[in-house]
């Protein structure tokens, strides 16, 4: 039964429709830094390293500049030791609200700051946390993506886990205007090793990583913050999703259209740092064409493609040799960079590795 229940799920999960949206969009990149300080984790900005620690760029929409600018400012810097990695947010908002008081509750029912982490970079096996301006928190980690037919697992918590929000203004009080509430975090490093390739970080480390934030509508009735509705429908207006790197689609699950966050040894402060792009990226690029392609022949044919022609792409676009295995259920694509020493692969779930070329 429990094989029964495995092939529904995977069938289930190619179903979904594909698409190739957001591959156009650049990641953004972030070099985060090394503090020798304390960081007290107390919602504000005031340990001395935050100082001499760059700002991220504004969030812009998820679904990049297609869509109109965000109606209030986010912005977020990191920094990272030997035991945590912290992350500091500040959220521009006039009207600071947040009900949610349970742990692992779905918060973006409320506004909330997000952040989502794929240390190894290979889509699957990947952290998201979520928390409002009452400090509650949401912790999971996804083995895959929802797409791969992946679950949430939800009970999964950080082993030591630190957060704390400052309100600029007053929560839950709609006779003032805020100016906005701000969060700081810190990660255990150690917890990120189930899933990532080189256990602890190290200088010149690259991970996935984007932070989110949904905002939604809403109005005073009875002197308390209430969700405004659709007329036509009758139910709340879509939140908005606020991104500091666009994906190109309301989805944040999407690893592979996330930021990069490049760990440096040198202390913050110390000497800038340029972000050294990996080159291996191009060939896993390549290689997830031809993975949404084949998800979406699967669709229409009930079986993967042999072949790039077959799939109704255009061999010569590509420039790093891909090769295609497949049976009717299975796939495997295989591409490498000529003065590359690896052999990066991609199947059906989606996920991509890379083995020793001979």
């Amino acid at each position: 039964m429990r094989i029964l229940a495995l092939i529904s799920i995977f069938m289930v999960s190619l179903t979904i429709k594909p698409t190739l949206k957001g591959q156009d969009i650049e990641p953004k990149q972030y070099v985060c830094y090394h503090t020798y300080n304390e960081i007290v984790i107390d919602g504000m900005v005031n340990d001395p390293d935050w100082s001499k620690t760059e700002w991220t760029d504004l969030f812009q929409d998820i679904e990049g500049n297609k869509k109109p600018a965000p109606l209030f400012k986010t912005r977020a810097k990191l920094l990272w030791d030997e035991q945590y990695l912290y992350v500091y947010a500040e959220l521009e908002e006039p009207d600071v609200w947040a009900n949610i008081t349970q742990r692992d509750a779905v918060i973006f029912h409320d506004n909330d700051f997000e952040v989502f982490i794929d240390p190894d970079g290979d889509t699957h096996g990947y952290f998201e946390f979520e928390m409002n301006a009452l400090n509650t928190v949401w912790d999971l980690l996804l083995p895959k993506p929802y797409r791969d037919g992946g679950p949430a697992i939800n009970d999964w918590n950080y082993s030591a886990l630190k957060s704390a929000v400052q309100v600029k203004g007053t929560l839950n009080n709609p006779s003032d205007r805020d100016k906005g509430w701000s969060v700081e975090i810190a990660f255990p490093l150690k917890d990120f090793q189930i899933y990532s390739a080189t256990g602890m970080p190290r200088d010149g480390d690259t991970w996935r990583i984007n932070f989110s934030r949904v905002e939604w509508k809403v109005k005073v009735e009875n002197g308390k913050y209430v969700k405004e509705k659709d007329p036509a429908t009758g139910k709340p207006f879509p939140e908005y999703n606020w991104v500091w790197s666009p994906i190109g689609a309301i989805d944040m699950h999407r690893p592979e259209s996330w930021g990069f966050l490049q760990f440096s040894a040198k202390r913050a402060g110390e000497k800038k740092v340029s972000f050294k792009a990996d080159p291996e990226e191009a060939v896993k690029t390549e290689l997830r064409k031809i993975y949404f392609a084949q998800r979406a022949y699967w669709n229409k044919s009930k079986k993967f493609a042999e072949n790039i022609e077959k799939l109704g792409l255009n061999p010569g676009e590509f420039q790093y040799h891909p090769q295609i295995q497949a049976t009717w259920s299975l796939f495997e694509g295989i591409a490498y960079g000529d003065e590359s020493p690896w052999l990066w692969h991609i199947d059906q779930s989606g996920r991509t590795w890379k083995s020793k070329r001979d």
